[in-house]
């Protein structure tokens, strides 16, 4: 599985990026939070859960914390959005190029508004999907920010 294509994208723009973290293949699917946290070792809240909603017609990527759920409505309201609902998987599909439960935060074929929730600056290791719910790397909360350009954000 190390040489599934969404791996391999999401490896290049690590590489590209300068990013330290290598990417992890495990032997199990980790879809969850919670899976990828007991497999790991570590808190669910070290997981960047890469989710990805729909705000008026237009991707969001939201990197939260495992142990967060979104308030879709203050975030909706904080983004100038009307509506932020979750994505269907085929719209994951076409804005990502990945399934849902291995959306990494990089890697995608065109760029995706990205939002970090503040709550994952308390790790120092953070682990994300790597394209596939068989793959994760880790990194911190300063280099995944570096990485997506993404914006700060209290996500509840």
């Amino acid at each position: 599985m190390s040489n599934h294509p969404n791996v391999q994208r999401v490896a290049d723009a690590l590489h590209a990026a300068g990013a330290t973290g290598e990417i992890k293949i495990l032997d199990e699917a980790v879809p969850t939070a919670a899976a990828a946290a007991a497999e790991l070792g570590c808190e669910v809240g070290a997981i960047a859960n890469s989710l990805i909603f729909d705000g008026d017609g237009a991707p969001v990527l939201i990197l939260t914390s495992g142990a967060h759920r979104v308030d879709t409505a203050k975030v909706a309201a904080e983004l100038g959005v009307s509506k932020l609902r979750r994505a269907t998987p085929e719209f994951v599909k076409e804005h990502t190029g990945q399934s849902i439960g291995g959306v990494a935060p990089v890697g995608h074929p065109g760029p995706v508004p990205t939002y970090v929730d503040t709550a994952l600056q308390q790790y120092d290791v953070i682990w994300a999907a790597a394209g596939i719910p068989h793959s994760v790397f880790p990194t911190s909360y300063t280099e995944l920010l570096e990485l997506t350009g993404a914006t700060q954000i209290t996500v509840n």
